[in-house]
């Protein structure tokens, strides 16, 4: 069963240097509280793997501007020209890599395999340094899976057994986060006793934390 806790112990577990997946694509369904508790309890020389890094006053990106994170490893930083700046000045070390092919490496660490094969990037700078497969006549880039110390994940629901669930897109990238970290902490909107198993997305097997989003717990009870 996991853990309900307050989202100050959660993110007092992440010290500095730690691998930190975080959920969300830009804005939607991104666990803001854990990443504003690990500004304010300023965190450092983070890896971060993240779709993206948002914009420079939201969530992730705020980890940008702040300087926590020394590597990041995510699809597309466009919209935030803050972590451009960083990149280019050699304050942090940035791996682009396409989207499809980032959400498969961790979900092949999740599920336990060796890494993939994608056409994606090949004959292009992407391939560069890596190993590649032939197979059948078409070529593949070797992909290694990967993971991190700690997923931060949003849920729109939790229930108290760690099963969580998600309204609408929210779902995006934390979905297959959960199940490539050693810790994985959700971000609730909402806990109840127990989900309905036709709500669940995510079986509490693997989440170790939940913490209430206080703002959304307000709500409910006005």
């Amino acid at each position: 069963m996991a853990k309900i806790v307050s989202i100050k112990d959660a993110v007092s577990l992440i010290k500095d240097s730690a691998t930190v997946m975080i959920g969300g694509f830009l804005s939607c369904g991104v666990p803001d509280k854990l990443i504003d508790e690990l500004i304010l309890q300023n965190v450092k020389n983070l890896t971060m793997i993240s779709n993206d890094t948002s914009t420079p006053d939201t969530d992730k990106g705020k980890l940008i501007v702040n300087k926590q994170v020394k590597k990041l490893i995510t699809s597309h930083i466009g919209t935030n020209p803050e972590t451009g700046k960083q990149m280019n000045a050699g304050e942090i070390d940035v791996e682009l890599t396409p989207m499809g092919t980032l959400m498969e490496r961790i979900r092949a660490k999740g599920a336990g395999l060796g890494g993939i094969l994608t056409p994606t990037g090949v004959n292009t700078v992407i391939e560069e340094g890596k190993q590649t497969v032939n197979v059948d006549g078409k070529k593949f880039i070797f992909e290694q899976p990967i993971g991190a110390d700690f997923a931060l994940i949003y849920g729109t629901k939790a229930d108290k057994y760690g099963n969580v669930s998600y309204l609408g897109t929210t779902r995006n990238c934390n979905t297959v986060m959960a199940t490539a970290a050693k810790t994985v902490i959700v971000q609730a909107d909402e806990i109840v006793e127990c989900l309905n198993p036709n709500e669940v997305i995510i079986p509490g097997l693997f989440v170790d934390y939940i913490v209430q989003n206080d703002e959304k717990q307000a709500e409910c009870s006005r």
